[in-house]
């Protein structure tokens, strides 16, 4: 529990400033195996439209912390040209680009999450980004939901 708590904490500060809600995050918890689920939810993320930039492995950075774990990644995707496009509308977007999703091991489970892109209506009030961030959080909402299936 205190891993968990000290993931979500960590990723949260990366991914917002505003103050945090459950509503704020979401999760998944799989009893796949790590692999398996890594597996859906490159596929999902896939179904939605989106690329797979690049799986940055974290746990090596938590081992030399202490804790105990091998299987601990960050998915980053997008829409390339949507990553474009709002980074010169957008320049204040940047930090939080391309999108990310968290996932690791807890013993038999495998536990996903990210940030809800809602919060970020709250950080940036431009009209014309309203609607990326509705799509954004509908996507994300299948892309969980997908992980949640697998049980």
């Amino acid at each position: 529990m205190k891993r968990i708590m000290l993931v979500c904490l960590w990723w949260l500060g990366i991914a917002c400033a505003s103050p945090v809600s459950a509503e704020d995050l979401f999760m998944a918890r799989s009893n796949q195996s790590f692999p398996e689920t890594m597996l859906a939810l490159q596929q999902a993320i896939r179904e939605q439209g989106y690329t797979i930039a690049r799986v940055q492995r974290v746990d090596i950075g938590l081992t030399t912390m202490g804790y105990q774990t091998d299987k601990y990644r960050i998915v980053f995707f997008g829409k390339p040209e949507e990553v474009k496009q709002l980074t010169a509308a957008y320049p204040r977007l940047i930090p939080y680009l391309p999108q990310k999703i968290s996932l690791y091991a807890e013993g038999e489970q495998t536990i996903v999450f990210t940030a809800n892109p809602a919060v970020f209506k709250t950080m940036y009030s431009e009209d014309g980004l309203t609607p990326v961030l509705d799509r954004w959080e509908r996507d994300l909402r299948a892309i969980i939901g997908a992980v949640n299936k697998l049980d």
